[in-house]
């Protein structure tokens, strides 16, 4: 389904905007000692993982799309996909693992003190994660053409 591959690119700021934003939710939340920043963090959080998997259902997509594209004759860097595609997988799952915890202490009531700056440095250390993967999808394009019709078979 092509028509998926085509949206990879429009969905997968979703993602990266969600993830960000609740990495200063949390750490709003923290610092102001805010609850309803808490919970909107939470929110965030929750949202961008459901984003973010619907950033890799069209991520592999575009990949089928490419596997073709090559069997027509298409040059396709894969190395470069693969790498995109390695950190895209640890990101969402580093932010699901992040969700589960917070969700957790959420429930036992044990967010509070180091643990809540815990968070927000495990939440920052995730945003690496999110900008590593963004570098290597933005090679893709800007040095490599993917998803544009300069790789695209005749």
């Amino acid at each position: 389904m092509e028509f998926l591959a085509e949206l990879h690119p429009k969905i997968v700021h979703f993602p990266i905007a969600l993830f960000f934003t609740y990495s200063l939710f949390e750490a709003a939340g923290v610092l102001l000692k805010k609850e309803y920043l808490n919970k909107a963090a939470l929110i965030l959080l929750a949202i961008g993982i459901a984003s973010g998997v619907l950033a890799l259902i069209t991520g592999n997509q575009a990949y089928a799309i490419a596997d073709l594209w090559e069997q027509q004759g298409a040059t396709i860097p894969f190395k470069a996909m693969q790498e995109h595609q390695d950190y895209a997988t640890i990101t969402m799952f580093y932010f699901t693992f992040l969700l589960v915890i917070r969700i957790y202490l959420a429930l036992k009531k044990k967010f509070e003190g180091k643990i809540r700056y815990l968070i927000i440095i495990l939440a920052f250390i995730g945003c690496y994660f999110v900008f590593l993967t963004g570098d290597y999808g933005g090679k893709l394009v800007y040095k490599h053409g993917v998803g544009t019709e300069l790789i695209k078979p005749e």
